[in-house]
C-alpha cells in the first residue's frame, strides 16, 4: 500500500496549495466529480453455474475528483477493488489512487503531468482510455504536449509508463507524437466551398527490456527487439454531405504472447465513405489488419497494456439476444472487415411514412480470414523466433470469422405508442472468436420494442426477442417490461430463457430511483455467463445469482 501513499500526500498538498493561490488571485475555481458504484451480493447456483465465493459482498468503487479554472487544472481518482465483481483478472484487485493529474492551459499549449488518455487517428498505433466494464486503463503516466493555438496545425507529444492494473512497469516505457494539418484554414476558397481537408501523422515507439523467451523444445533463446516502432498516415476529406477517410498504420517485428513469437511486421488499412443529409445517410468500410496487437509488455495476455486498438467492424448491438455473440477484433491474427450502412427517413404523409413517418436502417457486416502461408518451418514444437507467415496484402482469406446483416424500422403508430423492429441474420465462427469447439453458429434474431407514453410522466416500455439456432445452446426467448415514472422512479423485470437446451430462465427485477445527480438502481436475479464486449474488445463474465446495486453520483 506505501506505493499509493506517496502520491496521495503529494496530490493532496498540490490540490490544496493550487486551491488558495488561485483564491488569493481572484480566479474562478469550478469542482467537478464523480462517484460510480457497482456492488453484487452473490449467491451460489449450481443450475446456471456460479461457482463458489469467498466473500459475501462484491464491489467496483470509483471516486474522481477534479479542479477546473482558466490556467490549471487537476485531479484524483480512488479505486476500490479489493473485493471485484467476477470475472475480472487477477490482477485487477487491489485499492488505492492509481490516477493523478495537473495541466497547464496557456495561449493553445497544454502541459499535462501524471496519468491521462489519448489517441492518435483511429487509434491504429496509439489510444490509451478507461473503459470500466471490461476492467481496462491502460492510461500512460509521465507527460503530454498539446499545442491547438497555431493556425490549422494540431501538435501532441507524449510519453510515460503505461499502467497495467496496480503496476507501472519501469521495465517498458511508450512514447509518440502526433501532428494533423486542416488544410482548408490556409485555403480562403476550399472554405467557400465547404470543403475540409485534415492530413495527419502519427509515429509510437515502445522500448522494452529483453527478457528469457525460450523456443519450447529447444534451448534456443530468442533475441527480442528492444525498440518497437509503429507509425500511421491518414486523411480526411470532407465536401458538403461527402465525407472520405483514408488511413494506413504500420508495426516493426514484434514477438510477442499475442503473434506466438513470431518476427512479422504489422500493418492495417482502413477506407471509409460516407454520405449524409437530411433523412438520408449511408456508409461503407473496409479494413485490412494484419498483426496489429502491440502491447507495452510482449509477454502479457488478457485486456491489458495495449498501446493502441484496432475498432470493430461490426454494429454494436445493445438488445440483449442480438448481443448474444458479440464479434472480439482478430488484432493478432489479423482480418478482412467489410460493413455498410444505409438509413433512410421515410416522410410524413406519405405511402411508407405514414401520419408520423418511418425510420429504415439496414445494416451489413461481414469479416474473413487473411490469405496467409506459412514460409518457415517450425522450430522445435512451435513457431517461435521465425516469420511466420506471409500474407497477399489484396487477397481474402477463404474463412469467414463473422457476418451480420440487421434490419430496423422505428415507426410511430399513434401520438403515444412507437414502435421498433428488428431481423439479424448472423454467423458467428466459434472456434476463432471464442475458441470453443461449436463451428460456425447461424441465428435469426427477431426483436420487437414497444414503447407507450401515458402523459408526460408515465411510459412503459416492452421488448420481445427470439434468437433461433440449432448450434450452441440453441433457441432463446427475453422478455422485458419497464416502467418509467417522472422525474424519480424506474421499474424493470426480464426474463431470459433457454428454450433450447438447458430450459434455464436468467430472470431480473430492479428498482432504479434519480434524485438531482443521484442514480441509485437495486435489483434482484440472474445474469447468464457470456461475453461483455466493446468497440471490438471483449471480456468473459461468469453467470451470477444475487443481490444488485449500482450508485452514481456526479457534481
Amino acid at each position: 500500500m506505501k506505493v499509493f501513499l506517496k502520491p496521495v500526500v503529494l496530490c493532496g498538498a498540490g490540490l490544496l496549495a493550487f486551491v488558495a493561490h488561485a483564491q488569493e488571485g481572484g480566479r474562478k475555481v469550478v469542482l467537478h466529480g464523480s462517484v460510480q458504484s457497482d456492488v453484487l451480493i452473490p449467491e451460489e447456483d449450481e443450475k446456471i453455474g456460479t461457482g463458489t465465493y469467498s466473500d459475501w459482498g462484491l464491489t467496483n468503487t470509483y471516486a474522481d475528483l477534479n479542479l477546473m479554472s482558466k490556467y490549471v487544472d487537476a485531479g484524483v481518482r480512488l479505486e476500490f477493488t479489493e473485493f471485484p465483481l467476477p470475472g475480472f483478472e487477477p490482477d485487477f484487485k487491489g485499492w488505492g489512487v492509481p490516477h493523478i493529474y495537473v495541466k497547464g492551459k496557456l495561449k493553445g499549449v497544454e502541459l499535462t503531468a501524471g496519468d491521462f488518455y489519448d489517441q492518435f487517428g483511429s487509434g491504429f498505433v496509439f489510444r490509451t482510455y478507461e473503459e470500466r466494464s471490461l476492467g481496462i486503463d491502460n492510461s500512460l503516466r509521465g507527460a503530454r504536449v498539446n499545442v491547438t493555438g497555431l493556425k490549422g496545425v494540431s501538435f501532441k507529444v507524449l510519453g510515460g509508463l503505461q499502467r497495467r492494473y496496480w503496476d507501472w512497469s519501469k521495465d517498458s516505457w511508450v512514447g509518440g507524437a502526433d501532428l494533423e494539418l486542416n488544410l482548408e484554414q490556409y485555403s480562403a476558397r476550399m472554405r467557400d466551398k465547404n470543403i475540409t481537408w485534415m492530413v495527419g501523422g502519427s509515429y509510437v515507439l515502445k522500448h522494452e527490456k529483453d527478457e528469457d523467451i525460450v523456443v519450447p523444445g529447444t534451448n534456443y533463446r530468442l533475441n527480442l527487439p528492444e525498440m518497437v516502432s509503429a507509425f500511421d498516415v491518414r486523411s480526411r476529406f470532407q465536401k458538403g454531405d461527402y465525407s472520405l477517410l483514408a488511413e494506413y498504420a504500420w508495426k516493426s517485428q514484434d514477438p510477442s504472447f499475442d503473434n506466438g513469437y513470431i518476427y512479422h511486421r504489422g500493418n492495417a488499412l482502413m477506407l471509409s465513405g460516407s454520405y449524409s443529409r437530411r433523412g438520408m445517410s449511408a456508409l461503407l468500410q473496409v479494413k485490412r489488419s494484419e498483426d496489429m496487437a502491440y502491447r507495452s509488455q510482449r509477454s502479457m495476455n488478457g485486456n491489458s497494456v495495449f498501446i493502441n486498438n484496432m475498432p470493430a467492424f461490426a454494429y454494436q448491438h445493445t438488445y440483449a439476444l442480438a448481443a448474444l455473440y458479440p464479434y472480439a477484433t482478430q488484432a493478432a491474427g489479423g482480418e478482412w472487415a467489410f460493413q455498410g450502412e444505409v438509413g433512410y427517413n421515410f416522410a410524413r404523409r406519405t405511402p411508407l411514412g405514414g401520419k408520423y413517418g418511418t425510420k429504415l436502417k439496414v445494416n451489413f457486416s461481414h469479416v474473413r480470414s487473411l490469405d496467409k502461408e506459412d514460409v518457415d518451418a517450425a522450430v522445435g514444437t512451435s513457431l517461435y523466433g521465425t516469420k511466420g507467415y506471409k500474407a497477399k496484402f489484396f487477397k481474402v482469406g477463404g474463412e469467414t470469422y463473422y457476418q451480420d446483416i440487421n434490419v430496423q424500422m422505428e415507426k410511430k403508430l399513434t401520438k403515444a405508442f412507437k414502435l421498433n423492429l428488428m431481423y439479424m441474420n448472423q454467423r458467428f465462427n466459434d472456434a476463432v472468436i471464442r475458441q470453443e469447439d461449436n463451428g460456425m453458429i447461424k441465428s435469426h434474431i427477431a426483436v420487437a420494442e414497444g414503447k407507450y407514453q401515458f402523459n408526460n410522466k408515465l411510459t412503459l416500455r416492452a421488448e420481445a426477442q427470439y434468437l433461433a439456432t440449432k448450434q450452441d445452446e440453441g433457441d432463446w426467448t427475453y422478455g422485458l417490461l419497464e416502467l418509467s415514472v417522472l422525474p424519480y422512479f424506474m421499474f424493470t423485470v426480464s426474463d431470459m430463457w433457454n428454450n433450447g437446451e438447458s430450459n434455464v430462465h436468467y430472470y431480473m427485477g430492479s428498482v432504479t430511483f434519480n434524485y438531482k445527480a443521484h442514480r441509485l438502481m437495486a435489483g434482484y436475479g440472474r445474469t447468464r455467463a457470456g461475453y461483455n464486449c466493446s468497440g471490438g474488445v471483449c471480456r468473459y463474465v461468469p453467470a451470477t445469482r444475487g443481490f444488485q446495486m449500482s450508485y452514481n453520483f456526479n457534481f
